[in-house]
């Protein structure tokens, strides 16, 4: 809840390339070969220099290895995160370790990016490693004068342990230098920062989406009221009831629970709280509570979980969706306007955290500021002022009078306490209010989230207006919210360390349980258009003088058209005359599809994805119980031919009463439908009492598909598709609510004994590859399961992947203890 302050503000979005590990499947890790074809020569030196981040998926393996053209010696780079200390080894491959590198681990993991070089001196037979600020050498004998380099980062050939990272800002050379910003949007080639193409990825992660499409992080549910928010300082999300507090770590993913021995002293109505980081403490606090005498403030210590009572007076009202600031010089926390007992407030409070005390504060000269709720409030300490932004209400504060919308700026000095009115803009969109977090980027522009709270429905949207005038952008794509409760609240939070926003949404159902989710947007943030142009192939003088000359441009037509139809894939023209691949063509037996987009799709195994006829993500438009509705409506489609409303209202909304549960029902059906209208072959229809979805074979499913597959009589014609379906990741793996738990137990049930055949089918008819990826997908079901490691280590064996089934093997055994609380009895060689 707290207002963020002054932050730098980035000239360049966060880009670069993020390496999927070996936390995917093998099919589905990056592979990045920097030259591609092209040859290139380096005599003296060379210099291989680049921006690293690491995640903690998975914490260990191969980030960089570097062959020469000329001869058999291969180098690479090895990570390993899972000590006390982050271990960097540069090896010669298959020899011995040249180079072993321990750095602190909070050195470099309170560190977004750092810098990584290595550097090969040719004429002096050595190889020197920096990690940040500290250099390693050793001697490199026999090197040559001349290299010819063939640079690889991630998977490559048999080394398939690749660890969670990201690299951007690639340099390489001497003299004469290749630069890779690694800004691309889209596709799998890599092009220099004049724009000419270079090399080849394979399975990106193009870093610029993230400073567009909002992550989801994390879920969590309270059947009490419950409050949140993001501390900066620790990198963790708390999320709060009487009894017990959520600890989500966004950088780790990590997630623990406290339970408090004493109970909050506070009694709960609307979870409010800000975080006081220099004294490690979250305080809680109701500014009223009705029939109440106890406690209103109470702090609770984030090192030893203990509360104490600090206050018990109360407010004038429970006034909901106050704006707040945090002024860590003062040690004060003041809230601003808010509704309750049927009035908008115009008041400050402030709460001195070494007094103990609420004060009103007054003395206030300028301009008006109207009674108003829901503003965005925002606090810069070189300014020493706070921005108040928007909200709704009215003069009088009467809530009788009605309400209007406010789309102005206030600024009010901390040390004359004079308001000046900056702006107020004409507003000709949706009306909209922001959330209570603003974020003050340097002395021109602040962020915040709006959206229009009068609809059940509703999405936030990113916003970024300027100081001056009020011209603002929208950035990002939306994050859906169900307003319908006044409680439902959200929050914006800034972490500069991370180059990181986070969106805490809290809906409640009845006023007293909640859902939490948690997203996250790479900072700064792009818009729409943004993107799209970092998306478009970057042009180089080489390709205007092509386009330029139409002789030359057709000719370049005709052996496209002779290259597509030589692959067999068949070719058509677009709209344009250009001509394109069929996106509906048939794919080869055998063919790698796990990246391929299909249009008119909904995917469930992996990342839950809908795309539409034109094959764009529409995601988005899936709120939670619009994802609720469409499962349950496919599970009990294919095992029952529907499902009937009573039930479905039952599932969904079992404590309403009968006349809103068919309102809630209604209106969440046509918004369903709405969503589905955006595809083709697709339709959720009502027959005798049932709702069901019925389907073309225009529409794809990989849920349905999967179904088909392992009902009919004939997998092994099939198989490859099998495999790329199971390869995207877990059944509906984000999916946490209990509701899911049967139409997950239901799929595994039928998938993992026919995963265990085609394993054992696969491997004995020497399709090691293709076992291996059985083996993933049954340990997705059960990661425990030793006959799937058992044959996943025997089949890289035969493939000659001894160390990478040593790795697999380890992992299983760490993960085996963890959840046994005992060693895994076989060791690694009985599995031969």
């Amino acid at each position: 809840m707290l207002a963020w302050g002054l932050l730098p503000l980035q000239s360049l979005a966060q880009g670069g390339l993020k390496f999927q590990g070996s936390e995917q499947p093998i099919n589905q890790r990056t592979s990045y070969n920097v030259f591609g074809d092209r040859s290139v020569r380096f005599s003296g030196n060379f210099n291989i220099g680049f921006n690293l981040s690491l995640y903690p998926t998975t914490a260990f393996g191969y980030i960089l290895r570097i062959k020469n053209k000329d001869s058999d010696r291969i180098y690479n780079l090895f990570y390993d995160g899972q000590g006390s200390n982050l271990i960097f080894r540069f090896n010669e491959e298959g020899k011995n370790s040249l180079i072993v590198a321990r750095i602190n681990r909070e050195e470099l993991l309170n560190l977004n990016w750092f810098k990584v070089d290595v550097l090969f001196d040719l004429k002096n037979d050595s190889i020197k490693l920096t990690i940040h600020n500290q250099t390693f050498s050793s001697e490199s004998k026999d090197l040559p004068d001349t290299y010819h380099p063939v640079i690889l980062f991630g998977k490559s050939d048999h080394i398939i342990d690749v660890p969670s990272f990201a690299i951007k800002d690639l340099a390489i050379g001497n003299q004469e230098k290749y630069f890779f910003t690694l800004h691309e949007g889209k596709g799998n080639t890599v092009y220099d920062r004049n724009g000419k193409a270079f090399g080849e990825v394979s399975n990106p992660e193009w870093l610029i989406n993230d400073a567009y499409h909002w992550r989801h992080k994390a879920s969590f549910k309270s059947k009490t009221v419950a409050g949140a928010n993001y501390n900066a300082h620790k990198k963790e999300i708390y999320y709060f009831n009487k009894d017990s507090l959520f600890v989500y770590n966004v950088w780790s993913g990590s997630t623990s629970i406290k339970v408090f021995e004493e109970k909050c002293p506070v009694k709960l109505k609307l979870g409010t709280n800000f975080i006081d980081t220099k004294n490690n403490k979250l305080y809680s606090y109701e500014p009223y509570n009705d029939d109440y005498t106890g406690p209103t403030v109470a702090s609770l210590d984030l090192s030893t979980y203990q509360w104490s009572v600090e206050n018990s007076k109360q407010l004038v009202s429970p006034l909901h969706h106050h704006g707040a600031y945090f002024n860590p010089l003062t040690e004060q926390y003041t809230i601003f306007g808010g509704f309750g007992r049927m009035h908008y407030s115009k008041d400050f409070y402030t709460y001195d955290l070494n007094n103990q005390e609420w004060d009103t504060l007054g003395g206030f000269a300028g301009d008006f500021l109207s009674p108003r709720y829901f503003s965005s409030v925002g606090y810069s300490g070189k300014a020493s002022s706070v921005y108040i932004f928007g909200g709704m209400g009215n003069e009088s504060g009467e809530q009788t009078v009605g309400r209007q919308y406010y789309y102005d700026l206030y600024k009010i000095d901390l040390g004359t306490r004079h308001i000046s009115k900056l702006w107020e803009i004409k507003w000709e969109r949706d009306n909209m209010v922001p959330v209570r977090g603003m974020i003050i980027a340097d002395d021109t522009t602040f962020y915040t989230l709006c959206y229009p709270e009068h609809f059940s429905e509703s999405y936030l949207r990113l916003y970024r207006f300027s100081l001056k005038d009020g011209h603002y952008e929208i950035l990002g794509d939306s994050i859906p919210i169900q307003s319908d409760k006044i409680t439902t609240n959200a929050n914006l939070y800034y972490d500069s360390a991370l180059n990181s926003l986070y969106t805490i949404v809290q809906e409640f159902d009845d006023d007293i349980s909640s859902d939490l989710k948690v997203y996250s947007l790479s900072f700064p943030p792009v818009t729409a258009h943004g993107l799209e142009s970092y998306s478009k192939n970057k042009s180089n003088n080489s390709l205007i003088v092509i386009i330029l000359s139409s002789v030359v441009a057709i000719g370049i037509l005709y052996a496209l058209y002779r290259k597509l139809k030589s692959q067999g894939n068949p070719v058509e023209a677009d709209s344009s005359g250009m001509l394109t691949e069929d996106s509906n063509a048939e794919i080869a037996p055998g063919a790698d599809t796990s990246t391929r987009k299909r249009p008119n799709s909904i995917t469930l195994f992996g990342d839950f994805t809908v795309r539409n006829r034109k094959n764009r993500d529409i995601t988005y438009m899936f709120s939670a119980q619009l994802k609720q509705i469409l499962c349950l409506t496919l599970q009990y489609s294919t095992t029952e031919g529907g499902i009937a409303s009573q039930r479905l209202s039952n599932i969904l909304w079992p404590d309403k009463p009968a006349d809103k549960v068919k309102n809630s029902r209604g209106v969440t059906i046509n918004h369903l439908r709405k969503a589905l209208s955006e595809l083709d072959g697709i339709e959720l229809i009502y027959d005798k009492g049932n709702f069901k979805i019925e389907h073309t074979e225009a529409f794809y499913c990989d849920y349905t598909r999967c179904m088909h597959i392992i009902s009919s009589h004939d997998i092994e014609a099939h198989r490859d598709e099998l495999v790329e379906i199971v390869s995207r990741g877990k059944f509906l793996q984000l999916f946490d609510h209990p509701l899911y738990d049967s139409f997950k137990e239901e799929m595994e049930k039928k998938l993992e004994p026919v995963l265990l055949l085609e394993m054992e089918k696969t491997f004995e008819a020497e399709q090691y590859q293709t076992a291996i990826a059985f083996a993933e997908a049954l340990a997705n079901i059960d990661p425990l399961n030793d006959t799937a490691l058992t044959f996943q280590v025997r089949a890289m064996q035969r493939l000659k992947l001894n160390d990478e089934a040593k790795l697999r093997y380890r992992t299983f055994v760490i993960e085996y203890k963890k959840v046994m609380g005992t060693d895994y009895p076989h060791p690694y060689n009985e599995l031969n």
